[in-house]
C-alpha cells in the first residue's frame, strides 16, 4: 500500500485544504493512505498523482463547513488528517456524521474547535495597544501570543472596535495591520522588549483597579479566565499581586460598613440646601484657590448623576497661566480611564492640528465643559452619549472656576456643547464657526470638535475638514496676538 503525503503550508487556510481533499477523494485515497503534512516535511513520501485525477462530486453539511473553518485554525499536526477522515465518510454517503458526538474522530475535532474559539476570545480580551509615532502619525501597536492560527478569524473584531485608529497586532504566527481603512496580514515576529508607555498603561491599570471587587475574589477562577501566560503583555496585571494581598482586608472593610439608609424627602431637601450653600461659599472664595486645589475638589463632584457611572472626574490640564484655553465637550472612554483630557483618538487628531497650526499643547490649557464621561453600555463597549442641558449647566460651576483662575486671553470652544456652556445659549456651529466672538469678558472663537473629523467616512472629506480645522486654530493664534495688543 502506497502512502501519499499532501503538503500544505503552515497555517494553511481551508480553501487550500478543501482543494487538496477533493483531489484525494477523486483519486479514491482513503484516510489511511494520505498524510497531510507541512510543506517541506513530507520526507520520502510521494505526492498523490494529481494530474488527471477524476472529479467526484459530493456534498458536506453546512455545519461541517463552519466546523472545518475553526478546526483548520488549530495548531495540531493531525487536524487536516482528522478533517479528511470526516470528508471521506461524507463522500462515501454517510449521513448524520455531525450528530455523533461520541464518534472519536468528530470528538477530537470538536475539542480542537473549542480550543480555537477560546483562543480567539482570549485575543479579543487580552490585546493591549501601546501608542507609537511613525512617519508623523500615531500607530497603536500590540503584541500577542496566540496558541493557534486565529488571526484571520480574530481580525474583524478589532476592525469593528477600532475603525478610526491605525493599529498593528504582531504575533509569532503572523501580524494584522489596519491603516487608512485597509486590513493587511503579514509574517510573524519576535516579542519586543518590555517598555512602560505611559498613558495607555496607566489607563488599563486604573480600569482594572476600578473593576476589581475583593468581595467576589476567586483566585482559581481568575487564573482560569486570565491565565498567567498572558500577563506579561498586559500592563494592568502588575497590580494583581498587591490587589490579591489586600483583598481580604478590603472585603472585611466592605462587610463591616453599615448599609445605606434611604433618606427621607425632608433629609434630601436639607442636604441639597446645604450643598447649595457650600457651593455658594466656595464660589466667593474661588480667587484664593489654585488650579491644583480646584482639581482636587472636583474629584469628589456629585453635582449631577454622571459621577455614578464614570470612572473618575477628568479635570482640565495645562499651565495655570495659559493664554489660550480650549474647551471640549466631555471626556471619552480613554480619557475616563486615564483621568486626562484629549488622550484618545480625538485627542490625537487635536494634537496633530495644533502642531500644524504652530501651537504647542504644553503651553495651552485644555479642558471640557462636562467633567464626567456620559455613555451607553453596549456589550463590553461604552458608547459616547451627548450631555443634556442640565448636565452642562451643573458643570458650568467648574468651568467658570477654571476660567477665573487661568484668566486666558482667548477661549476656543470645540463643538456645540462647549459653545453652549460658554455662551449660555444654543450655538449653530457651522454658522458661527471661525468668527471672533466673546465669552463674557474673554475673547473667543468657535470651531468643530476634533471627534467630528473622525466620523467622516470619506477620506477626501476628512482631509478637507482637517485643513479647515487647522485654519481655525491658526486664526486662534492671530486672535491671541490681537488680544495681547489690546
Amino acid at each position: 500500500m502506497t502512502l501519499y503525503a499532501v503538503p500544505l503550508p503552515v497555517g494553511a487556510d481551508t480553501e487550500l485544504f478543501r482543494n487538496a481533499a477533493k483531489g484525494c477523494v477523486g483519486l479514491g485515497l482513503s484516510p489511511d493512505k494520505v498524510a497531510f503534512q507541512p510543506t517541506g516535511h513530507q520526507g520520502f513520501l510521494p505526492e498523490p498523482p494529481w494530474r488527471g485525477a477524476p472529479a467526484k462530486p459530493f456534498t458536506t453539511p453546512r455545519a461541517f463547513l463552519e466546523h472545518m473553518e475553526e478546526v483548520a485554525c488549530h495548531n495540531a499536526n493531525d487536524r487536516f488528517d482528522l478533517l479528511y477522515a470526516l470528508i471521506w465518510r461524507f463522500a462515501r454517503g454517510e449521513i448524520g456524521v455531525m450528530d455523533r458526538a461520541e464518534d472519536i474522530t468528530l470528538s477530537r475535532t470538536l475539542n480542537y474547535a473549542r480550543a480555537v474559539r477560546r483562543d480567539i476570545h482570549k485575543m479579543h480580551a487580552f490585546v493591549r495597544f501601546r501608542e507609537h509615532y511613525l512617519e508623523g502619525k500615531t500607530l497603536f501597536v500590540a503584541w500577542f501570543e496566540p496558541l493557534h492560527h486565529i488571526l484571520h478569524k480574530a481580525a474583524p473584531f478589532f476592525v469593528d472596535r477600532f475603525p478610526s485608529m491605525d493599529w498593528l497586532i504582531a504575533t509569532p504566527l503572523g501580524a494584522i495591520g489596519w491603516k487608512d481603512g485597509i486590513l493587511t496580514f503579514g509574517p510573524g515576529g519576535t516579542r519586543p522588549p518590555d517598555t512602560d508607555d505611559g498613558v495607555l498603561d496607566i489607563m488599563w491599570a486604573t480600569y482594572y483597579r476600578t473593576i476589581f471587587n475583593p468581595a467576589r475574589l476567586h483566585v482559581d477562577a481568575m487564573r482560569r479566565e486570565m491565565p498567567k501566560r498572558y500577563w506579561r503583555n498586559m500592563p494592568e496585571t502588575k497590580a494583581v499581586p498587591e490587589l490579591l494581598r489586600r483583598a481580604e482586608a478590603r472585603a472585611g472593610m466592605m462587610i463591616g460598613q453599615p448599609g445605606d439608609a434611604t433618606p427621607t424627602f425632608a433629609d434630601r431637601i436639607a442636604a441639597r440646601r446645604a450643598e447649595a450653600q457650600a457651593l455658594e461659599d466656595a464660589m466667593t472664595a474661588v480667587e484664593a484657590r489654585t488650579i491644583g486645589a480646584l482639581r482636587k475638589e472636583a474629584d469628589g463632584c456629585t453635582r449631577c448623576p454622571l459621577y455614578r457611572h464614570a470612572t473618575q472626574t477628568v479635570f482640565g490640564e495645562g499651565p495655570s497661566d495659559a493664554e489660550i484655553m480650549f474647551v471640549g465637550e466631555q471626556p471619552g472612554d480613554q480619557e475616563d480611564l486615564a483621568g486626562k483630557p484629549f488622550v484618545g483618538p480625538a485627542g490625537q487628531k487635536f494634537n496633530a492640528a495644533l502642531e500644524q497650526a504652530g501651537i504647542e499643547r504644553t503651553k495651552v490649557y485644555v479642558t471640557n465643559a462636562v467633567k464626567h464621561f456620559k455613555y451607553e453600555p453596549r456589550g463590553k463597549r461604552r458608547i459616547h452619549a451627548k450631555p443634556n442641558g442640565g448636565e452642562i449647566q451643573a458643570c458650568r460651576f467648574w468651568l467658570e472656576r477654571e476660567i477665573a483662575l487661568v484668566k486666558p486671553s482667548l477661549i476656543v470652544a470645540l463643538g456645540a456643547t462647549a459653545a453652549q456652556s460658554l455662551a449660555g445659549r444654543t450655538v449653530a456651529i457651522m454658522k458661527e464657526r471661525g468668527k471672533p466672538t466673546a465669552f463674557g469678558e474673554h475673547h473667543g472663537l468657535i470651531t468643530v470638535h476634533p471627534s467630528f473629523l473622525l466620523r467622516l467616512p470619506d477620506a477626501e472629506d476628512a482631509e478637507r475638514e482637517f485643513g479647515k480645522f487647522v485654519a481655525d486654530l491658526k486664526l486662534a493664534r492671530q486672535l491671541l496676538g490681537r488680544a495681547r495688543a489690546a
